[in-house]
């Protein structure tokens, strides 16, 4: 049974909706420890995050028993704390791959739920606060939602402002979540204002040319198509593309000489081996997928641009272990370059990764 009834509740104790905070009316049958308002919330919370961690929240809410002595109860404080930071950077990663993916709506409780194990291991006016305040703003930016987005965003500007140790990474997140609501406002000024200093940001903690920093130099690189000054929208989008292609090509090269050794470098099957996680592969795949529908409806003047970011999708794909999309735009890439008669070499080099994808289907490595 999912209701509560008022009854039984114990006199005094409050229960709380998961997504809104409104006084709950049901719970989850599965874990019993988190409720909500009704049956629109709940399963909002159950496809966005709950059904992944439903198991992992009851030994968070449930009290804690009796411990014999203080060592005891101060290592079952530790386990306790270990878990919930688990759980932040798993719902955020949560949190962002949804963002990436064009999913706001499911973003939003993921989010919640990172904030609040936050508030609950750092206190409510930690900087570590910040990463989920930015993931809301950008869910709500995503959802039209302009005025909810905005008090995020000033929530996490005055935490950045009170904090004496804010990374020069959360600074850059800041002012690129500033930046993409200063492009919904359409106040273009201040958006690339906001995303010059996260790319100065970002390159700070990261380097200018890692793949943190392409984020800021995408967005940039969007307001200027957006303003026909496509020169400096081109040579941005140029630079996005090179940051990813070197990224992936290192990775590439590692498992390509691991196929040619018939070796498994991790002493097991590989799962993944773009060394990044759900959301950054989510990132990638948003970033280039953009990037090449520019690039392909100016493909009559720079074939191998297009060529160019079609090869990177191959290596991304190819390296997430997924061999029919790497295959679909290797056969494109391929298409492209013959239909615009280009080098013999380019051809032959397009044709060598097809070669490599037939070969891993046909003998996977183990």
């Amino acid at each position: 049974m999912n209701v509560i009834y008022p009854l039984a509740v114990p006199k005094g104790r409050r229960l709380c909706c998961e997504v809104c905070e409104a006084p709950a009316e049901r719970v989850c049958g599965a874990c019993t420890v988190t409720y909500y308002c009704g049956v629109v919330h709940q399963r909002a919370d159950w496809v966005s995050i709950h059904e992944k961690i439903c198991q992992l929240l009851i030994p968070l809410r449930i009290s804690m028993p009796f411990y014999n002595s203080e060592e005891e109860r101060q290592h079952g404080l530790q386990q306790l704390q270990q878990r919930q930071k688990h759980l932040i950077e798993f719902c955020y990663t949560v949190a962002q791959k949804y963002l990436f993916e064009g999913k706001h709506e499911d973003a939003v409780p993921a989010a919640l739920h990172s904030l609040r194990f936050r508030m609950n291991v750092h206190g409510l006016s930690s900087v570590e606060l910040v990463p989920a305040y930015l993931l809301l703003a950008e869910a709500s930016l995503g959802l039209g939602r302009i005025i909810q987005a905005e008090e995020y965003l000033s929530q996490a500007q005055w935490t950045v402002l009170k904090s004496t140790e804010c990374s020069y990474a959360t600074h850059s997140l800041l002012h690129r979540n500033l930046g993409l609501l200063f492009m919904a406002k359409k106040n273009y000024e201040e958006a690339r204002y906001h995303l010059a200093n996260d790319i100065y940001f970002a390159s700070c903690a990261f380097g200018t040319e890692h793949i943190r920093t392409s984020g800021g130099y995408f967005h940039l690189a969007n307001i200027f198509h957006g303003l026909k000054k496509l020169d400096l929208a081109d040579t941005l989008y140029t630079k996005v593309s090179e940051i990813w292609n070197k990224y992936l090509n290192d990775h590439y090269e590692v498992l390509s000489q691991a196929r040619i050794q018939q070796i498994d470098l991790l002493g097991k099957q590989f799962e993944t081996d773009t060394g990044l996680d759900e959301a950054q592969e989510a990132e990638a795949i948003q970033t280039l997928t953009s990037i090449l529908n520019i690039r392909e409806s100016t493909s009559d003047k720079a074939p191998q641009k297009t060529i160019f970011v079609l090869k990177i999708l191959v290596m991304l794909y190819y390296l997430m272990m997924n061999s029919s999309k790497a295959q679909e735009y290797a056969v494109r890439a391929l298409d492209l370059a013959k239909e615009r008669k280009l080098s013999v070499c380019e051809q032959n080099s397009i044709q060598d990764l097809l070669n490599l994808i037939s070969t891993e289907e046909a003998h996977p490595i183990t």
